[in-house]
């Protein structure tokens, strides 16, 4: 006895114009999402505001001396020892900030500074950044060194501290080491990367390791290839 094999589609996909027709026309769609997309931009506001007040509020917190209500502070900024980072009207700061203070160290910083993100701090002896200077994204400005002692650790031997001062109007590239003792006059210029080993002039511009004075033009070209 035969029997007629048996087809059976599986899946069978509908026509294009079937799928279209169901899918709402671009003046439909926007009209939906209108509402979606304010109250994202909405969200996304809020959330902003909660984060700069969250870190604010970290901040002053953690410090030993007040902290002007003019700061604004865009991510937690990481704050350890003492506390004494002494801090001017309307300062800009970026995330991932680390100030450190020990003993009698101290941070002063001056009206109007900038401090990209990562800027890495650590005073034993005093750090004090004038008005107005910007300092680049993860420069390392520390006072101390640590000292090698016969029969300790260096992990446990002292440090030596020399203040380091940066003057008003400085502007200081990304990735720059400010070594102890070192004085860096007004309106001076580091390029991106330097190692600044030495006093730096007013109005002068350094880079490369150790920082040496260069052409301004040529300061200019290196920050902004870096």
């Amino acid at each position: 006895m035969s029997s007629t094999p048996q087809t059976r589609t599986i899946g069978t996909s509908q026509p294009a114009e079937s799928r279209q027709a169901r899918m709402p026309s671009r003046s439909v769609k926007s009209a939906l999402a209108a509402p979606l997309v304010l109250w994202h931009r909405q969200l996304a506001y809020v959330l902003k505001a909660w984060r700069r007040m969250s870190a604010f509020a970290a901040l002053r917190a953690r410090l030993s001396v007040p902290l002007p209500s003019s700061t604004v502070i865009l991510g937690r900024a990481n704050v350890y020892g003492t506390g004494r980072v002494y801090c001017g009207e309307n300062l800009l700061i970026y995330p991932g900030q680390y100030m450190e203070t020990s003993g009698d160290g101290k941070i002063i910083l001056g009206d109007g500074v900038v401090l990209s993100s990562g800027v890495h701090m650590v005073a034993y002896a005093s750090i004090t950044i004038g008005k107005g200077s910007m300092i680049g994204e993860f420069t390392s400005i520390r006072d101390a060194n640590h000292t090698r002692e016969p029969g300790r650790t260096l992990r446990d031997s002292n440090h030596v501290a020399k203040p380091i001062t940066i003057g008003s109007e400085v502007w200081i590239g990304r990735g720059v080491a400010v070594l102890s003792g070192v004085t860096i006059g007004d309106g001076a210029t580091v390029g991106a990367n330097a190692v600044v080993t030495k006093d730096v002039p007013a109005g002068a511009t350094v880079a490369g390791v150790p920082a040496k004075p260069i052409a301004a033009k040529s300061a200019v070209a290196a920050m902004e290839r870096d």
